[in-house]
């Protein structure tokens, strides 16, 4: 009996087994992780349910829905039963998620030092493999005006022009910017061209009056604070 339900799609499971019915009887609290990506996909493969397909990708991931959020379409695509417009659902699904997070995190509207820009920002940058460059804009009670991606780029780096970042900047009328980039091989130890960087746009925001209060670099679950080492 057994082998034979591990055969059939969720749509013929007895209604108690079903994802879909239990998330409609019972709330969405009420469902696993696995029962959650097994609505996703819909259906398994020939010798596995959906849910039995969900629980061995997420046993391949740890159980750890950050790592699964990192994973390819190509990564996904290798398990048997997962093509791209499955992967392709899984990862849109797990990236709304992220998104909402963002959306919780705005409700943080003033930011006066560099935990609190983390804590803003930090989700911006966290199942990147490559480097992203974005600016926090403030007005002068530290309010946040909004964040702007200014480039991405490779894993060894990506640019960031003076040029845009004021542009932006005195569009939105800010007074002050935090500059944020991440090293996604978790090295928190700023590169020469990082300082560099800094010291320039230090200097020309003083110039136009639009202050850069900190330059923040994320790594992991960790960050790096130009303005707590004293360095701004």
């Amino acid at each position: 009996m057994e082998n034979n339900k591990q055969k059939l799609g969720i749509k013929l499971w007895a209604e108690a087994d079903r994802p879909r019915e239990r998330l409609l009887q019972h709330g969405r609290r009420y469902l696993t992780d696995a029962e959650l990506i097994a609505i996703l996909i819909g259906s398994g493969n020939k010798n596995e349910t959906a849910l039995d397909l969900s629980k061995r990708i997420l046993a391949f991931y740890d159980n750890n829905l950050v790592r699964l959020g990192k994973a390819s379409i190509q990564e996904l695509s290798r398990f048997k039963g997962i093509g791209e417009a499955k992967a392709l659902t899984i990862i849109a699904a797990l990236e709304l998620g992220l998104r909402r997070k963002e959306t919780d995190d705005e409700q943080v509207v003033q930011v006066t030092t560099a935990r609190q820009a983390y804590n803003y920002m930090h989700q911006t940058f966290e199942d990147l493999h490559y480097e992203e460059f974005w600016i926090l804009l403030l007005n002068r009670s530290n309010h946040v005006i909004g964040k702007f991606q200014i480039s991405k780029g490779g894993q060894a780096g990506t640019i960031a022009d003076p040029k845009i970042i004021f542009k932006i900047a005195l569009e939105n009328n800010a007074a002050n910017t935090i500059l944020a980039h991440n090293h996604p091989s978790g090295n928190l130890k700023p590169s020469d061209s990082d300082n560099k960087l800094t010291r320039d746009l230090v200097a020309s925001g003083r110039m136009l009056g639009l202050f850069v209060v900190d330059h923040i670099i994320f790594a992991r679950n960790n960050y790096y604070s130009y303005r707590d080492e004293d360095l701004i």
